[in-house]
């Protein structure tokens, strides 16, 4: 988490609109606080395809990361 907060502080210091991905570790448990760091995009790997219904784990990732990203001051619209 410190280095997705550090950098979305230098892409805000420096005024860039772009998205800020995360990948490996991303599941139900950890996405919302990824999500409040700073990241906007997720790869999810083993959270969805370990799941026994990876649809559902898809959408319930989903609504926790929509919910996190909501009021975020970064979100960008690309």
């Amino acid at each position: 988490l410190p280095k997705i907060r550090r950098t979305r502080e230098l892409i805000s210091k420096h005024g860039l609109e772009l998205w800020l991905q995360v990948d490996g570790g991303v599941s139900a448990a950890t996405i919302e606080r990824c999500a409040e760091a700073g990241a906007d995009v997720f790869v999810a790997g083993s959270a969805v395809y370990g799941a026994a219904d990876p649809a559902a784990a898809v959408r319930d990732l989903r609504a926790l990361a929509d919910v996190a990203t909501a009021a975020a001051p970064w979100a960008c619209d690309h």
